[in-house]
């Protein structure tokens, strides 16, 4: 009895090592595969337009227009203003118009919203901080200034969207859009970079994507040609705005073409989603630099924010950089791999968006909690990014 007891023992000690290796094992395989599999189980859904998921965010939003327009009604100025207020009603418009598209049977509900939404990018308010920067110039009061104010071209894409989707329109914003986009065709052919400054001596190809957008949208809307302008916006962005190296854009620029910056995901992920308005095989040629600067870890996708051999801290554009990855280029990505059809990279990246967002329903209501108003909006635009949005 004893040897026999004492052989078990022997064995118990032989395997206990065998037995704590496959614990271990078993440990870092549930530890990496169920937040990844946790995080990513709505990606297919929200990648195929699943109408729940996405009338959920929507109606989100419609909630915080609604919640707007009763403080405007009631003499406040708004939840947001300047940058920030532009951001959020553009993207809001965007994602809105967007569904719209995808899914005309709910047009009657949207258009409105969609409209009311573009409409208020174009208050004072939102623009003032941009006036003072030029020192008192409004850009939407001088359309035969030089100067770019390439600021406006997140309004005038808004009332394009708007102006697609919604039959009544109002005739008046009409007029100012017509205004804002001739204003800028002009500005844009008169570049030889086809770069327009936003602010004094600063130029962001980003936001001369959005002009690009616009330009586009506003053709769509009206059947005005507007081929030629586009044609060399797209030649000029090949030849001066992406640095070679990376495949990136220049973050900013001078409208001479010279580089104030480095080349930078953030800058590029939002480019690559205004130029998928205007010219399909640049927006794709963007996103190929975008999704060099993928990292991924147990199922996970994130964004390097700068090109090889450039490092730097986060910004209003990037938002935090943690160990080099940048928040905001993250979740831009979303847009370019869903309109362009990649399903692995738009999984690892939702996945990290569901983790950082926490995504929570309320009724009808879905909303990424820890995003806010601006990234819930960033998202309805982003993942009701559609095929059809680039020509």
């Amino acid at each position: 009895m004893g040897s026999s007891t004492g052989a078990v023992r022997r064995s118990m000690r032989f395997h206990r090592p065998i037995v704590i290796a496959i614990g271990l094992v078993v440990a870092v395989l549930v530890g990496g595969l169920v937040p990844s599999w946790w995080c990513g189980r709505d990606a297919d859904a929200w990648f195929r337009g699943d109408p729940v998921r996405v009338r959920g965010l929507a109606e989100e939003l419609v909630a915080f227009e609604a919640d707007d327009d009763h403080q405007r009604a009631t003499g406040a100025s708004g939840e947001l203003t300047d940058m920030w207020g532009i951001l959020a009603h553009q993207m809001t418009a965007l994602g809105l118009a967007q569904v719209c598209l995808d899914h005309p049977e709910w047009r009657e509900r949207y258009a409105p919203i969609v409209t009311r939404a573009a409409a208020k990018t174009l208050l004072p308010e939102m623009r003032s901080t941009f006036t003072a920067a030029w020192h008192g110039e409004d850009g939407m009061a001088v359309p035969e200034s030089p100067r770019g104010h390439a600021y406006l071209s997140y309004a005038a894409l808004a009332l394009g969207m708007a102006r697609l989707v919604d039959p009544a329109f109002p005739p008046d914003l009409a007029t100012r859009q017509d205004a804002l986009i001739a204003s800028y065709e002009r500005r844009l052919l008169a570049s030889p970079t086809a770069l327009l400054d936003t602010l004094p001596g600063e130029a962001y190809p980003t936001d001369v994507a959005a002009v690009a957008a616009a330009i586009a949208v506003h053709g769509r809307a009206t059947g005005a040609d507007h081929g030629a302008v586009l044609a060399h916006w797209a030649r000029q962005v090949r030849a001066v705005q992406i640095d070679r190296g990376s495949g990136l854009v220049w973050q900013r620029m001078g409208v001479d073409g010279q580089s104030h910056d480095a080349p930078r995901a953030s800058g590029t992920g939002l480019a690559a989603y205004f130029a998928g308005f205007a010219d399909r095989t640049l927006a794709q040629e963007l996103a190929t630099g975008f999704f060099r600067q993928q990292r991924s870890l147990l199922g996970f996708g994130a964004i390097h924010e700068y090109g090889p051999g450039y490092d730097g801290p986060g910004d209003i554009d990037s938002g935090p950089v943690i160990l080099g990855i940048s928040v905001s280029a993250t979740s831009f990505g979303l847009a370019s791999a869903r309109s362009l059809g990649y399903r692995d990279d738009f999984t690892r990246l939702f996945r990290t968006a569901d983790l950082a967002g926490l995504p929570l329903r309320s009724g009808s209501r879905l909303r990424f909690a820890t995003a806010g108003v601006i990234g819930n909006a960033l998202l309805l635009a982003f993942l009701t990014s559609g095929p059809e949005l680039a020509r």
